[in-house]
Formats: C-alpha cells, structure tokens, sequence
C-alpha cells in the first residue's frame, strides 16, 4: 500500500448498528414538528431551536432501545420536562435589544401571531404546555396526559383554567363594531 486511506464500499458487515440513520431520518421527518412546538412554547425562534436541539440530544442515545415508532412521544417529552427546567432557572437568557424586522408576512397575521404568543406567554407553564399540545399539537388528553407526566383530571383543569385566561386576555380581545 502506498500509505493514502482507501474507502471501502459498505457492506452488510460494516454498516451502522447504532440506528443513526433511523433517528437521521426522524428528525428530517418529524423535526419541523418538534420545532413548532418549541416555538409556540417559548416564543423565540431561536430559543426554540436550541429546545429541539437539546431535546434531541437528550434523546438519541435511547433511540435503539424505544424504537422508531414509539420515539416521537419521548423526545415531546424531554421537550417538555426540558422547557419547564429551562423556565425553572432564574436566568432566562439574552433578549435583543432593537426590534428586528419582521419578515415576509402580512401586518394583521403577524399582529394576530404575536397577539397569541403575548397571551401564551402569560399563562403558566403547565397550563401553556396543555394548550399547546391539545389544540397546536391536537393531542387527545390523553396523550397530553401520558406526553407531560400527568393525571387526565389534571390536563382537563389546566386546559380549563387556560381557556379561561386567554378569554380574558387583553392581547386576544377584538373590538366588536359598536364596542367604543
């Protein structure tokens, strides 16, 4: 040999047994997925990416022992349990001072979007959580249930009190003709 590196076609033998290539092709399937819901979650685009990017490496040494079809609702997990440690902490990270341009959307929807997410961002962790996954995720309660650690009783109360909250936010009030 001459000393340079020869790369060898794979073989049956040589391929990968880690499940790289399974938990590759989840986080291209599902990962845009996750990423809404971080974003709904914490209301900063590149805060929620971190949050899915955490969450996944959390994840990816169990990938092999839960198996594909059974993966997604464990990293929604660690998603979760890692957001409400992230709020936990006292330090919440830095904001930007200067307001950024907003980008390619119509006026009313990103007034509407960030109306919602000053809303979400008011109501407490368990009970954003909630209404996340029930109506952003469109979990039955009980998969919000079994994804957050929690009683059904307990998703149901959070998602009533949540409801309740967002009626009465201010940021989610419209001013009805005749209202003035």
């Amino acid at each position: 040999m001459d000393g340079s590196m020869v790369s060898e076609p794979r073989t049956q033998d040589t391929a990968r047994t880690d499940g790289s290539d399974g938990f590759e092709a989840f986080v291209a399937a599902r990962g845009d997925a996750l990423w809404r819901s971080a974003w709904l979650l914490t209301g900063d685009h590149q805060l929620a990416e971190d949050l899915v990017q955490t969450a996944l490496a959390k994840s990816w040494p169990s990938f092999d022992r839960i198996g594909p079809d059974r993966f997604e609702p464990y990293v929604r997990r660690v998603l979760f349990t890692t957001y409400a440690s992230w709020w936990r902490r006292r330090w919440r990270g830095e904001r930007p001072t200067e307001n950024l341009p907003e980008t390619g959307a119509d006026a009313s929807d990103a007034d509407a979007r960030n109306d919602l997410l000053a809303a979400l961002a008011r109501l407490p962790r368990g009970q954003r959580a909630v209404v996340v996954l029930r109506y952003f995720e469109d979990l039955t309660e009980q998969q919000t249930a079994d994804l957050l650690g929690v009683s059904v009783g307990t998703v149901k109360s959070q998602c009533s009190r949540a409801i309740n909250a967002l009626r009465s936010s201010p940021h989610l009030r419209r001013e009805e003709p005749g209202d003035e």
